[in-house]
């Protein structure tokens, strides 16, 4: 049987039982507030968790399907003519695209709303340069596309809604992203899930939807720093992150996927905190042990690009930090003397030594290592 295109309800849906989400509502709600905390204890964020950002936008596009790992792309960009394969390229590219259009809407957000022609722009940069470079980047689609398991529409597990009905959908959709819900989180688990269900550009609709969970919590006011990687558990629980999208538009099943969002709020809020908390920590052991080894003025700037830059060359040690070659190799040999960092891949020929600095990794990637 041919699925037909899903056409979607209008936001907020009459089916909600606010009532059974309340111990859910308020677990995921505190569990944000945590992370919140932490993150305002941090004194660089940007500077911190970058790492974090890539995690992030490497995992999101595993989800569609790439196969590149955070030391891949950070490797690529410490020595980007080392020879690579172009699936390999094309896979790093799509993740720094991603990576890119975050560091674009954050940026953005500091000074405009949320809205349609935001959202295009971050889609043109995502699918710029990209496979999806043909798939009309930052232009609502016009065609009819469909979710299956072949090239064959007959087939489709999920058939979005008709071209023509996209944009009502959408000005639906922009609406209720300014309303005032009774709960945010609710109401951005129906923004994530209408978004993705309405798939309103011909390619990178998931990732554009999870991209827009920082987004959201940071312009309605739930974090004070548009960091919030959620992923991570949307990955690992892929088959029922699908099938919650699949039953709202088979059996109008919205409870299930709210229930299932609050969940990945709360669980991802403890995985970030935890990690942004480990990384302040080592941040802060740095402090004290890269001055003692390096009796250096430069210390301080060498901690910043370890954290900035946890791959890197020499010659983009000494970019970051503005340390004279001379002064940075001395830094370098110590910090390896110290273990703080180890050889990812040798030098030969023209081709730079690439170092690592590995305890941070470990916690960016956690249990991925």
């Amino acid at each position: 049987m041919t699925v037909q295109p899903y056409i979607p309800e209008e936001l907020p849906p009459d089916t909600i039982n606010w009532e059974s989400h309340i111990p859910q509502i308020a677990s995921a709600n505190r569990a944000l507030a945590r992370y919140d905390g932490i993150l305002n204890a941090i004194p660089n964020p940007e500077l911190l968790l970058s790492p974090l950002l890539t995690q992030e936008a490497v995992i999101s596009s595993r989800i569609e399907g790439t196969q590149a790992s955070l030391k891949d792309v950070m490797k690529f960009e410490a020595n980007p003519k080392d020879p690579i394969s172009d699936a390999s390229l094309a896979d790093i590219q799509e993740i720094i695209n991603y990576r890119e259009a975050l560091r674009t809407a954050v940026d953005a957000l500091k000074s405009q709303r949320l809205d349609l022609p935001l959202i295009c722009k971050l889609h043109k940069i995502l699918l710029t340069g990209s496979r999806g470079m043909n798939r009309e980047p930052g232009c609502i689609r016009a065609i009819q596309n469909f979710i299956g398991r072949d090239a064959h529409i007959e087939h489709a597990i999920f058939v979005p809604p008709s071209a023509d009905s996209v944009p009502g959908a959408l000005a639906d959709w922009v609406e209720y992203l300014q309303h005032e819900e009774k709960d945010v989180l609710v109401q951005l688990s129906l923004l994530k899930a209408q978004f993705e269900l309405i798939h309103p550009f011909s390619d990178g609709n998931g990732r554009i939807g999870r991209m827009l969970v920082p987004l959201i919590l940071y312009k309605k006011g739930l974090i004070g720093n548009p960091m919030f990687y959620i992923s991570d558990y949307l990955e690992i629980h892929r088959p029922l992150y699908y099938e919650r999208l699949l039953a709202i538009s088979r059996d109008r099943d919205w409870n299930g996927w709210i229930s299932f969002f609050l969940h990945a709020i709360e669980e991802q809020a403890g995985t970030n905190g935890r990690k942004a908390r480990e990384i302040l920590d080592l941040h802060n052991e740095m402090k004290q042990t890269i001055p003692e080894i390096t009796r250096s003025q430069y210390a301080v700037a060498a901690i910043d690009a370890l954290f900035r830059t946890p791959i890197f060359t020499p010659s983009e040690f000494y970019d970051q930090t503005g340390i004279p070659k001379k002064t940075g190799n001395r830094i370098l040999q110590q910090l390896r003397e110290q273990e703080i960092i180890t050889i990812l891949a040798e030098g030969s020929g023209r081709r730079a030594t690439t170092y690592l600095f590995p305890r941070l990794i470990a916690i960016t990637e956690g249990d991925r290592l």
